[in-house]
């Protein structure tokens, strides 16, 4: 692969994450009319770990392909951690009872996402991730008690 394949190709994750992020902003300005249930910060932190995630895998991908194998980990761990985002924010939006226990698997994963993220904070994305898991364990423990 040569640098303008390579650049366009970055170029090309930086636009989808930019796209993720507006996106993301969009879902927790939709549930701010929860804005005083105990719900609503729980909903702004999976949707902002879900936003995150994804910029931070998608980088996480440029950058196995270009054969950085140090990122596999920090994939794995942030794609778990995304499917768990998504399922706790559409059950929170719901004000399930299942929160709860989906919001201790969900703390875990946050918890194992943000270590592996720290090995990358040199990376923006990873950065990003890591501080985000972090806003979405304290939401986590808050729906914990």
């Amino acid at each position: 692969m040569n640098r303008r394949e390579s650049f366009i190709g970055a170029a090309g994750v930086l636009l989808a994450a930019a796209g993720i992020s507006a996106t993301a902003q969009e879902v927790a300005h939709d549930h701010s009319h929860m804005h005083g249930s105990p719900m609503a910060g729980l909903l702004a932190a999976t949707s902002d770990c879900v936003a995150k995630g994804q910029a931070c895998i998608a980088h996480c991908l440029v950058l196995l392909r270009d054969g950085d194998k140090a990122m596999a980990d920090c994939a794995q761990s942030v794609s778990q951690t995304i499917a768990l985002c998504q399922a706790l924010e559409s059950l929170a939006a719901q004000q399930s009872s299942l929160v709860p226990a989906l919001a201790k698997i969900t703390l875990e994963a946050c918890q194992s996402c943000e270590k592996e993220c720290r090995k990358h904070e040199q990376h923006a994305q990873c950065k990003a991730c890591a501080e985000s898991c972090v806003a979405c364990i304290k939401e986590c423990k808050a729906v914990l008690g």
